[in-house]
């Protein structure tokens, strides 16, 4: 059973998606498209901007989205998946990938996500760590144990956790993790508390634009983020999306239930290779790839 996974926040890069733009004429179009719907040139930004411009909320949601649709474009005849997955933000692309949401949709709801993400990081200062060579029972316990918001926001493999809070609950978090034997604490460079509380009032602003979203009947499983499971009942789906913006991306749970499901094979689809490399922590027998391309 073939996997396809669909990166999020974190993978963008100067020069995103230009070599489809110029060389797949299903690309171009539909890059375009993206140019429409947002009423901006993002691609002017994905092209030719810095990195910190890329950083910005606002640009990189949708620009990794639209890099991942564009590859998926490409591929045509031969994008036939069994079950999908995303992380974090790449949940809506692979929600568009198993046909839940209509491309048009999932792009406005991914450029309204990255706005009200953007305005919850101003209101508070607020970060993220990554917490490498302890097990998640330590690292939320520890969490637990901090005064202020500090919680596990991001489940990405065995012995990787990120945590997110407030930027001195975070640090305190650090100093405690360290000291009970942590490889490494890294703070990322991300201007907010992603997959925490104080991403409520985001969550509460995109409750809106989900709930007023048609949501079709999937054509295979999607592994949600909120849960680890796949589920195929476009309401349970619906529900799960709106509450993934406060509770933690159970990453290493899903990827261990598409194992078990019977998953034979991950095709990641998007910039960069970071989902590969998770994959095989989990699992070093699993065949992990790229999207293969048709450029035409």
């Amino acid at each position: 059973m073939k996997a396809y996974i669909f990166p999020g926040q974190g993978s963008q890069f100067p020069g995103m998606a230009k070599d489809l733009y110029d060389n797949s004429a299903p690309a171009r179009e539909l890059l375009e498209k993206g140019n429409e719907i947002l009423g901006f040139r993002i691609t002017d930004t994905m092209f030719n901007g810095t990195e910190e411009e890329l950083k910005q909320s606002r640009i990189t949601q949708p620009a990794i989205f639209l890099h991942s649709m564009a590859v998926m474009q490409c591929m045509g005849e031969d994008f036939r998946p069994d079950m999908v997955a995303g992380h974090s933000l790449g949940e809506y692309s692979a929600l568009v990938a198993n046909k839940t949401i209509r491309f048009e949709d999932a792009l406005k709801l991914v450029f309204a996500r990255g706005m009200a993400m953007q305005k919850a990081c101003d209101l508070t200062p607020s970060t993220m760590a990554a917490i490498l060579g302890l097990e998640d029972k330590i690292v939320e316990n520890i969490c637990g144990e901090i005064a202020g918001v500090v919680v596990p926001a991001n489940y990405n493999c065995p012995g990787q956790l990120v945590i997110s809070g407030e930027i001195a609950a975070v640090d305190a978090a650090c100093e405690k993790l360290l000291a009970a034997g942590a490889k490494r604490a890294l703070k990322l460079p991300v201007g907010g508390a992603f997959h925490s509380p104080l991403m409520e009032p985001a969550r509460m602003e995109s409750e809106t634009a989900i709930g007023a979203t048609a949501f079709a009947q999937p054509q295979c499983p999607v592994y949600q983020n909120v849960t680890a499971r796949g589920s195929m009942d476009s309401d349970e789906i619906k529900s799960n999306l709106i509450k993934q913006m406060i509770t933690p991306v159970y990453w290493t749970q899903t990827m261990q239930q598409m194992i078990a499901d019977g998953c034979t094979e991950v095709i990641e689809v998007g910039p960069g290779k970071v989902l590969q490399g998770l994959f095989k922590k989990v699992s070093r027998e699993m065949p992990v790839s790229s999207a293969v391309i048709s450029v035409k």
